[in-house]
């Protein structure tokens, strides 16, 4: 029986290093994060921005604008993509590389540090710090939030964060490997810094905000779904309830609205960007949000993203004792 079993999980090794790797990237990414100026998703965006200086012209039309951003979409992402998905293909030892890989796609795993900090410094009444530290995460201007505008702030960058971090890291290194991941991630980061929300990237922003949406579609709805069931009975009925939004919201309307049914607050709102005013509407019924429910928050995130982390074991584990029972 034993040495049966010992060759099965020989014949699944693949399997088992492939949630290993990926239990290992998660790990490393949360326990031990790059600084953010040393970040490599970071350098891209200021590559992406330099792009849309070059090539983002307001006064074309709309059509050209869409035109010029799915063009600068192609060049941006395309030719890295390609040459470190033919390097990862030659490389000696692949699992190496894939941890590293995915250790720098969810770079910004880490970010609940990040809200603690922000929450820290608004329960010391210390705005000002508060802002600095969220300045380098949010695309929004924040030099003129207050204490309410950071709340919402921190918490709907949190929000999102595992949607392309963790969750999308596991669907898509299971379905693709490290280059979907990797591909994924880089549209992602294109999106995150041309967002269709501002009003300068609102045409250009088209490809990457659509892309965006069709390969985070599946990682959203099992995200929401996962918060939705922490949420009890009207959290679910939620997910089911269809609201078309009159503005652009970036694809997290539903998350949004979630969060702020979960923490009975409210979320979302007119924001500035670039010094313009952007309409955005409302989320929630609930009070307006303090330093107290970014801890709620912080809560909530961590124990949904765990929820996800937990599979990378147990599915596993499950796998071999059928295999042993067998």
């Amino acid at each position: 029986m034993i040495p049966d079993f010992a060759q099965q999980v020989l014949n699944d090794s693949g399997f088992y290093k492939d949630a290993l790797v990926l239990l290992i990237a998660i790990i490393l990414a949360k326990a031990a994060p790059l600084p953010r100026e040393a970040q490599a998703f970071v350098w891209f965006s200021h590559l992406a921005k330099q792009l849309a200086q070059k090539v983002n012209h307001v006064q074309r039309s709309s059509q050209q604008q869409t035109i010029a951003g799915t063009l600068a979409l192609i060049l941006i992402v395309v030719p890295f993509w390609l040459i470190i998905s033919f390097l990862l293909d030659l490389s000696a030892f692949p699992w190496f590389f894939d941890i590293v890989l995915l250790y720098i796609c969810l770079c910004d795993e880490h970010f609940n540090r990040v809200a603690e900090e922000v929450q820290h410094a608004l329960e010391d009444q210390d705005n000002s710090r508060a802002k600095k530290i969220l300045a380098p995460w949010s695309y929004r201007d924040t030099h003129e939030l207050s204490s309410v505008g950071i709340a919402k702030a921190t918490i709907e960058k949190m929000m999102a964060t595992p949607i392309y971090g963790s969750v999308a890291t596991i669907l898509f290194f299971s379905v693709g490997g490290t280059a979907l991941v990797l591909g994924a991630r880089m549209v992602k980061q294109v999106e995150y810094c041309w967002p269709k929300v501002n009003p300068q990237y609102q045409h250009f922003g088209k490809a990457s905000y659509y892309l965006c949406y069709l390969l985070y579609f599946i990682p959203t709805v099992l995200w929401n779904f996962t918060l939705a069931i922490q949420g009890g009975p009207k959290a679910i009925r939620l997910l089911f309830q269809v609201k078309p939004s009159q503005y652009p919201v970036n694809n997290h309307l539903k998350t949004c609205q979630l969060f702020a049914q979960i923490l009975n607050i409210e979320l979302a709102g007119p924001m500035k960007l670039e010094g313009k005013r952007v309409a955005i509407e409302k989320v929630g019924n609930g009070a307006l949000p303090t330093a107290n429910d970014i801890g709620k928050a912080i809560k909530l995130t961590r124990f949904t993203t765990l929820i996800w982390i937990s599979t990378l074991v147990t599915i596993p584990a499950i796998w071999a004792l059928l295999r042993y029972f067998a």
